[in-house]
């Protein structure tokens, strides 16, 4: 294996920049999509994330093994699935598969695992068996409920007061004003179907898994107990994460995650892009217009942990520096400078996956004539 000098990331749960030193196999979990509608720039600016950092794990000599969940059964896409009129399952599969097809356009590495969490349910009932067993759990209400004072380490991903918590919990679907939590913090994780919507028999009543179930059933199944980074935008460190590290870690007895890892939001207008908002760009929209090359260097332009906005002008300043790089490639020259805007790259990603400073070797190398192939490979552009 090729060994970097080293590779620095921010871990969320430690609140600083530390070495990421994993084994040769690098084990990577991604929450994915709601496949309620199609992909925007939030899903984007995530995923190309995940995807350059694998790239330079690659490059260094390291496999990746990244999973990347689809929510197929929860909130969203079963009030979708009605105000549409179609089979929750029906209009997971067309969303899916437009997801797929946009995200292989962005030059994204597949996925080594997809799982749907209703290809889960076994699992996930067997993740809860686990939790109740261990004693951190509860039945009321034809549910089964988290109990969260029995895990002292509760907050020690997101670091958030109670006070925080609970209206973050609030604003994304934790409902803290369950009259059948004993704490207002405690979370679903089986809860009875309501009329119409999809229904498993379990050993507590019929009904469907809670949103954070089925990451953690889903991980243990496709990656072990412990996986050496685990990601997705800011806005899932509370309650999904933090969650999802609790009950993880009270059903097996081990540590969940070696290495959080969160982007950034994008912003439209001043607003952070929201499906309940509207205020989405779909990526099938953009690329309609727009070298899917040009759509990457767009986003790859801000630093992952920074929330940023998203601007028209953007777009046409990716496709110039794309051009100007392509133009170098294609001069036929002596490639000199390349070995040195290669290493300023890989320098630029140990550090934090500084994407901003890579783009901006290339550049350099590319404005004095050399071929930049190798240095924007690295960062999966053609």
């Amino acid at each position: 294996m090729r060994e970097p000098q080293f590779l620095r990331l921010y871990d969320t749960a430690r609140r600083e920049v530390v070495p990421f030193r994993p084994g040769p196999v690098v084990t990577m979990y991604t929450c994915g999509i709601t496949p309620d509608a199609g992909p925007h720039l939030g899903h984007a600016a995530t995923y190309v994330t995940y995807d350059v950092l694998q790239r330079r794990l690659r490059d260094m000599g390291h496999d990746t093994q990244c999973v990347r969940n689809v929510t197929d059964v929860d909130d969203d896409i079963l009030r979708r699935a009605g105000e549409l009129g179609v089979h929750y399952l029906d209009l997971a599969a067309e969303q899916l598969a437009r997801f797929d097809s946009d995200m292989e356009a962005l030059g994204l590495l597949p996925a080594v695992y997809e799982p749907r969490a209703t290809s889960a349910i076994s699992d996930i009932l067997r993740f809860i068996g686990m939790v109740l067993d261990a004693g951190h759990a509860y039945q009321a209400g034809g549910g089964v409920y988290f109990r969260v004072a029995t895990f002292p380490r509760f907050g020690e991903v997101s670091h958030y007061s109670r006070e925080e918590m609970l209206e973050l919990a609030r604003q994304r679907g934790g409902n803290p004003d369950d009259p059948n939590k004993v704490d207002p913090l405690d979370f679903v994780l089986w809860q009875p179907s309501a009329p119409g919507e999809p229904s498993w028999e379990s050993r507590w009543g019929p009904g469907r898994p809670g949103w954070h179930v089925e990451c953690s059933a889903l991980a243990l199944r496709e990656l072990g107990s412990t996986i050496d980074l685990h990601g997705g935008g800011s806005d899932l460190i509370f309650p999904h994460h933090e969650c999802e590290a609790a009950q993880s870690e009270a059903a097996t007895g081990e540590r969940f995650v070696r290495h959080w890892v969160h982007v950034g939001m994008v912003r439209l207008g001043g607003t952070k892009m929201s499906k309940s908002l509207g205020n989405l760009v779909f990526i099938g929209d953009l690329l309609k217009e727009w070298d899917p090359a040009a759509v990457r260097l767009a986003i790859i332009a801000h630093h992952y942990r920074q929330s940023w906005e998203w601007e028209d002008g953007l777009l046409p300043a990716a496709n110039a520096r794309l051009e100007a790089w392509r133009a170098a490639g294609g001069a036929g020259g002596t490639g000199t400078g390349e070995g040195d805007a290669l290493e300023r790259v890989r320098a630029a990603l140990d550090d934090d996956l500084d994407t901003p400073a890579a783009l901006a070797a290339i550049d350099d190398a590319a404005a004095r004539g050399s071929d930049v192939t190798s240095a924007a490979a690295l960062l999966g552009v053609a």
